[in-house]
Protein backbone atom coordinates (compact mmCIF):
# COMPACT_ATOMS: atom_id res chain seq x y z
CA UNK A 1 0.00 0.00 0.00
CA UNK A 2 1.18 3.54 -0.63
CA UNK A 3 0.63 6.92 1.38
CA UNK A 4 -2.02 7.61 -1.48
CA UNK A 5 -3.75 4.34 -0.96
CA UNK A 6 -4.16 3.52 2.98
CA UNK A 7 -5.13 0.18 3.74
CA UNK A 8 -8.40 -0.43 5.06
CA UNK A 9 -8.49 -0.61 9.19
CA UNK A 10 -8.86 -3.98 10.64
CA UNK A 11 -9.32 -2.56 13.62
CA UNK A 12 -12.21 -0.70 12.31
CA UNK A 13 -13.66 -3.70 10.50
CA UNK A 14 -13.63 -5.39 13.74
CA UNK A 15 -15.84 -1.81 15.09
CA UNK A 16 -17.98 -2.41 12.55
CA UNK A 17 -18.70 -6.48 12.80
CA UNK A 18 -19.26 -4.98 16.46
CA UNK A 19 -21.91 -2.17 15.73
CA UNK A 20 -23.17 -4.97 12.86
CA UNK A 21 -24.04 -8.16 15.61
CA UNK A 22 -25.47 -5.33 17.91
CA UNK A 23 -27.65 -3.51 15.38
CA UNK A 24 -28.91 -6.88 13.17
CA UNK A 25 -29.50 -9.11 16.31
CA UNK A 26 -31.24 -5.68 18.03
CA UNK A 27 -33.53 -5.11 15.18
CA UNK A 28 -34.17 -8.31 13.70
CA UNK A 29 -34.09 -12.59 14.31
CA UNK A 30 -31.31 -13.47 11.82
CA UNK A 31 -30.70 -17.11 11.64
CA UNK A 32 -27.28 -18.21 10.71
CA UNK A 33 -26.39 -21.47 9.08
CA UNK A 34 -23.21 -22.84 7.73
CA UNK A 35 -20.86 -20.10 9.28
CA UNK A 36 -18.08 -22.58 10.18
CA UNK A 37 -17.60 -23.08 6.29
CA UNK A 38 -15.92 -19.30 6.28
CA UNK A 39 -12.02 -20.33 6.82
CA UNK A 40 -10.70 -19.21 9.89
CA UNK A 41 -7.69 -17.16 8.69
CA UNK A 42 -6.31 -16.14 5.12
CA UNK A 43 -7.50 -14.34 2.50
CA UNK A 44 -10.97 -15.45 1.67
CA UNK A 45 -13.87 -13.49 -0.34
CA UNK A 46 -17.80 -13.62 0.70
CA UNK A 47 -19.97 -13.40 -2.32
CA UNK A 48 -23.27 -12.07 -1.41
CA UNK A 49 -26.79 -12.02 -3.22
CA UNK A 50 -27.97 -8.49 -2.92
CA UNK A 51 -31.95 -7.26 -2.98
CA UNK A 52 -32.32 -4.72 -0.01
CA UNK A 53 -29.82 -2.36 1.64
CA UNK A 54 -29.65 -4.37 5.36
CA UNK A 55 -27.85 -7.30 3.64
CA UNK A 56 -24.49 -5.84 3.80
CA UNK A 57 -24.92 -4.43 7.17
CA UNK A 58 -26.55 -8.04 8.08
CA UNK A 59 -23.77 -10.02 6.77
CA UNK A 60 -20.85 -7.87 8.49
CA UNK A 61 -23.00 -8.47 12.06
CA UNK A 62 -23.17 -12.53 11.30
CA UNK A 63 -20.08 -13.37 9.38
CA UNK A 64 -17.70 -15.19 11.82
CA UNK A 65 -14.97 -12.78 10.76
CA UNK A 66 -14.69 -8.32 9.96
CA UNK A 67 -15.63 -7.83 6.52
CA UNK A 68 -14.59 -5.46 4.05
CA UNK A 69 -17.02 -4.84 1.80
CA UNK A 70 -16.74 -2.79 -2.12
CA UNK A 71 -19.46 -0.61 -1.62
CA UNK A 72 -20.39 1.96 -4.76
CA UNK A 73 -19.09 5.50 -3.99
CA UNK A 74 -22.69 7.44 -3.36
CA UNK A 75 -22.86 5.86 -0.27
CA UNK A 76 -19.93 7.49 0.76
CA UNK A 77 -22.11 10.75 1.67
CA UNK A 78 -22.25 12.95 4.46
CA UNK A 79 -21.64 11.73 8.07
CA UNK A 80 -21.56 8.57 6.53
CA UNK A 81 -18.37 8.95 4.58
CA UNK A 82 -16.16 9.32 7.67
CA UNK A 83 -18.13 6.41 9.37
CA UNK A 84 -17.66 3.91 6.29
CA UNK A 85 -14.11 4.59 5.80
CA UNK A 86 -13.62 4.69 10.27
CA UNK A 87 -14.51 0.58 9.75
CA UNK A 88 -12.80 -0.19 7.19
CA UNK A 89 -15.05 -0.30 3.82
CA UNK A 90 -13.83 0.80 0.75
CA UNK A 91 -15.37 2.97 -1.51
CA UNK A 92 -15.71 2.10 -5.43
CA UNK A 93 -16.57 3.77 -8.89
CA UNK A 94 -18.72 1.75 -10.36
CA UNK A 95 -18.58 3.61 -13.80
CA UNK A 96 -15.04 2.98 -14.35
CA UNK A 97 -12.03 0.80 -13.52
CA UNK A 98 -11.47 2.35 -10.19
CA UNK A 99 -7.63 1.68 -9.63
CA UNK A 100 -7.39 2.91 -5.70
CA UNK A 101 -10.42 0.49 -4.91
CA UNK A 102 -8.80 -2.40 -6.70
CA UNK A 103 -5.64 -1.63 -4.87
CA UNK A 104 -7.26 -1.74 -1.94
CA UNK A 105 -9.78 -4.60 -2.03
CA UNK A 106 -6.29 -6.64 -3.45
CA UNK A 107 -4.28 -5.32 -0.47
CA UNK A 108 -7.33 -6.66 1.70
CA UNK A 109 -6.82 -9.76 0.49
CA UNK A 110 -2.66 -10.08 0.74
CA UNK A 111 -2.87 -8.60 4.56
CA UNK A 112 -5.11 -12.21 4.97
CA UNK A 113 -8.12 -10.28 5.33
CA UNK A 114 -11.85 -10.71 4.26
CA UNK A 115 -13.45 -9.22 1.18
CA UNK A 116 -17.38 -8.90 0.71
CA UNK A 117 -18.58 -8.20 -2.91
CA UNK A 118 -21.99 -8.17 -3.91
CA UNK A 119 -20.90 -9.98 -7.50
CA UNK A 120 -24.26 -8.57 -9.36
CA UNK A 121 -23.03 -4.93 -8.95
CA UNK A 122 -26.15 -3.11 -7.95
CA UNK A 123 -29.44 -4.29 -5.84
CA UNK A 124 -31.81 -6.01 -7.81
CA UNK A 125 -33.58 -9.60 -7.96
CA UNK A 126 -30.26 -10.70 -5.76
CA UNK A 127 -30.80 -14.47 -7.83
CA UNK A 128 -27.04 -13.71 -9.06
CA UNK A 129 -28.18 -14.09 -12.61
CA UNK A 130 -26.10 -11.78 -14.12
CA UNK A 131 -22.84 -11.29 -12.39
CA UNK A 132 -19.70 -8.47 -13.27
CA UNK A 133 -16.56 -9.73 -14.13
CA UNK A 134 -14.96 -8.23 -11.37
CA UNK A 135 -15.20 -11.17 -8.65
CA UNK A 136 -13.41 -13.74 -10.80
CA UNK A 137 -10.71 -10.95 -11.62
CA UNK A 138 -10.16 -10.28 -7.35
CA UNK A 139 -10.26 -14.37 -6.63
CA UNK A 140 -7.83 -15.14 -9.50
CA UNK A 141 -5.59 -12.51 -8.65
CA UNK A 142 -5.76 -12.30 -5.40
CA UNK A 143 -5.95 -15.77 -4.75
CA UNK A 144 -8.68 -16.12 -2.56
CA UNK A 145 -11.81 -18.82 -2.06
CA UNK A 146 -15.04 -18.04 -2.94
CA UNK A 147 -17.70 -18.18 -0.09
CA UNK A 148 -21.17 -18.00 -1.38
CA UNK A 149 -23.69 -16.67 0.75
CA UNK A 150 -27.10 -16.41 0.24
CA UNK A 151 -29.28 -13.35 2.76
CA UNK A 152 -32.69 -14.25 2.51
CA UNK A 153 -35.96 -12.71 3.85
CA UNK A 154 -35.13 -9.48 4.06
CA UNK A 155 -37.97 -8.68 1.10
CA UNK A 156 -40.26 -10.59 2.30
CA UNK A 157 -42.22 -7.98 3.78
CA UNK A 158 -42.60 -4.30 4.70
CA UNK A 159 -42.25 -3.22 8.56
CA UNK A 160 -44.87 -0.90 10.17
CA UNK A 161 -42.66 1.48 11.12
CA UNK A 162 -40.12 2.19 8.47
CA UNK A 163 -41.33 0.54 5.32
CA UNK A 164 -38.04 1.06 3.49
CA UNK A 165 -36.98 -2.48 6.56
CA UNK A 166 -38.05 -5.32 6.99
CA UNK A 167 -40.50 -5.76 9.71
CA UNK A 168 -38.50 -5.35 12.89
CA UNK A 169 -37.85 -8.72 14.90
CA UNK A 170 -38.60 -10.87 11.30
CA UNK A 171 -36.00 -13.59 10.66
CA UNK A 172 -33.51 -13.42 8.69
CA UNK A 173 -31.95 -15.91 7.52
CA UNK A 174 -27.65 -15.78 6.13
CA UNK A 175 -26.94 -19.16 4.60
CA UNK A 176 -22.90 -19.73 3.92
CA UNK A 177 -22.02 -22.25 0.97
CA UNK A 178 -18.75 -24.39 0.85
CA UNK A 179 -15.32 -22.54 -0.78
CA UNK A 180 -14.21 -22.88 -4.02
CA UNK A 181 -11.68 -21.59 -6.46
CA UNK A 182 -12.34 -19.44 -9.09
CA UNK A 183 -9.49 -20.47 -11.55
CA UNK A 184 -9.28 -22.97 -13.51
CA UNK A 185 -6.08 -24.02 -12.08
CA UNK A 186 -3.99 -22.46 -15.26
CA UNK A 187 -3.49 -19.71 -13.41
CA UNK A 188 -4.54 -17.64 -16.74
CA UNK A 189 -5.42 -14.26 -15.82
CA UNK A 190 -6.31 -13.42 -19.85
CA UNK A 191 -9.93 -11.69 -20.51
CA UNK A 192 -11.07 -15.31 -21.84
CA UNK A 193 -10.32 -16.67 -18.66
CA UNK A 194 -12.30 -14.41 -16.23
CA UNK A 195 -15.22 -14.64 -18.45
CA UNK A 196 -15.24 -18.51 -17.94
CA UNK A 197 -14.14 -18.33 -14.27
CA UNK A 198 -17.03 -15.46 -13.73
CA UNK A 199 -19.19 -18.15 -15.55
CA UNK A 200 -18.54 -20.94 -12.89
CA UNK A 201 -18.77 -18.78 -10.40
CA UNK A 202 -22.05 -18.02 -11.51
CA UNK A 203 -23.24 -21.32 -11.59
CA UNK A 204 -22.15 -22.14 -8.19
CA UNK A 205 -23.86 -19.29 -6.82
CA UNK A 206 -26.58 -19.60 -8.36
CA UNK A 207 -26.84 -23.49 -6.81
CA UNK A 208 -25.94 -22.57 -3.70
CA UNK A 209 -29.12 -19.97 -3.64
CA UNK A 210 -31.11 -22.51 -4.39
CA UNK A 211 -30.07 -25.26 -2.04
CA UNK A 212 -30.24 -22.05 0.81
CA UNK A 213 -34.07 -21.86 -0.10
CA UNK A 214 -34.74 -25.00 -0.04
CA UNK A 215 -33.18 -25.20 3.39
CA UNK A 216 -34.63 -22.51 5.20
CA UNK A 217 -37.88 -23.29 3.35
CA UNK A 218 -38.19 -20.18 1.45
CA UNK A 219 -39.86 -20.14 -1.84
CA UNK A 220 -37.37 -21.43 -4.71
CA UNK A 221 -37.94 -19.35 -7.73
CA UNK A 222 -38.59 -21.43 -11.07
Amino acid sequence: MTEATPAPSRRGAAVGRGIGIGLMYGLWKPRVLGAWRVPSAGPVILAVNHSHNIDGPMLMGTAPRPVHFLIKKEAFVGPLDPFLRGIGQLEVDRTTADRTAITRALGVLADGGVLGIFPEGTRGEGDFAALRSGLAYFAVRGGAPIVPVAVLGSTEARGRLISALPPLRSRVDVVFGDAFDAGDGSGRRTRKALDEATERIRRKLAAHLEDARRLTGRPVKT
